[in-house]
């Protein structure tokens, strides 16, 4: 039988669509208007989703490895107490490596905060390709450095800290957790949510290919704006695309979730495979017709009330 996507999901977005002017994809290689249309979509997502204004906000800013501040947003839940040692999770928001801001990804991070009373450090990392590898990775790690050092004062025990992130997010809270094994710094657990792992996921899967949201051209823009012609050659560094680490035993327990029509599947897939061989603890789930950002797309589906269940009971079980 043919794979074909959930009819909640596709119920969702004609609805979400109607009346609206949508733009072409955006030409292999043209990260200005990839980014345009991204963040016109990310605009109106946001926008859907409401505020939770119970609650708090608090701007910071670290440092990155060239001196560079990053902003950062501290999400915390009504009633945190600020003098003990609880769990918390650095939120690296997706776009593909060349876009997406911490605004705009604002509701989506107090919303989990709200349903799962975990505080949450947000990250504004520099985008591809004003500024490339390692600009993103580097400004995350320095986000996960900045907390496990105000972690007194923020109720955070440094110990309980996780990695999460979705789409490009989700392959930068990898690389960070590599980076972290490199460094030294404690990683509780790693929150994947379909995320971009491996540069070489550029040719067309025609069994996949119809259903992208996020489509292979696409892939190859983003990855190219941040790697630059190193794109799908030898030399990527595991810190870019995770895929590519040779090793990954002691890494944190990781959580991988990806549709099963969403063309990060397989490197998802794989990469959940290589770490139980490591001896790492993966939980993986692959949802039946799921495109990419199935969730954002379709909030009250089933199936996305399924994988949230999951992701709030990974973020309490810390």
């Amino acid at each position: 039988m043919a794979l074909e996507l959930d009819p909640e999901i596709v119920q969702a977005a004609l609805t979400a669509m109607a009346g609206r002017e949508l733009p072409g994809p955006a030409a292999r290689d043209d990260w200005k208007a990839l980014r345009a249309a991204c963040e016109a979509g990310l605009t109106a997502l946001e926008a859907s989703l409401p505020e939770h204004p119970q609650v708090s906000r608090e701007d910071f800013r670290a440092s990155s490895h060239d001196g560079a501040p990053v902003p950062l947003r501290w999400y915390a839940p009504p009633g945190h107490d600020a003098a003990g040692a609880g769990p918390a999770a650095v939120y690296l928001h997706g776009g593909g490596m060349i876009a997406g801001t911490l605004d705009l990804h604002d509701r989506l991070v107090a919303g989990y905060v709200a349903d799962s009373g975990v505080p949450m450090l947000s990250v504004d990392w520099r985008r591809a390709p004003e500024h490339p590898h390692p600009c993103p990775v580097e400004d995350s790690y320095a986000a996960l450095s900045w907390l496990v050092g105000n972690a007194a004062s923020l109720g955070v025990a440094p110990a309980r800290i996780a990695l999460m992130g979705d789409s490009a997010g989700g392959g930068l809270a990898a690389a960070v957790a590599l980076l972290a094994r490199e460094r030294g710094t404690l990683v509780a657990r790693q929150v994947l949510i379909y995320p971009m792992l491996d540069d070489r996921t550029t040719v067309p899967d025609p069994v996949l290919a119809p259903y992208a949201g996020w489509s292979y051209d696409d892939n190859y823009t983003g990855w190219h704006a941040l790697l630059g012609d190193a794109t799908g050659g030898p030399g990527v560094p595991e810190s870019a695309a995770p895929a590519r680490a040779g090793d990954l035993a002691g890494l944190a327990p990781a959580y991988v979730e990806v549709g099963e029509l969403d063309i990060f599947r397989d490197e998802s897939v794989e990469y959940a495979r290589r770490l139980s061989a490591a001896g790492v603890s993966a939980e993986l789930h692959v949802h039946p017709g799921c495109p990419h950002g199935f969730d954002r797309v379709a909030p009250t589906a089933s199936v996305t009330r399924r994988s949230r269940a999951d992701r709030l009971r990974i973020l309490q079980s810390l």
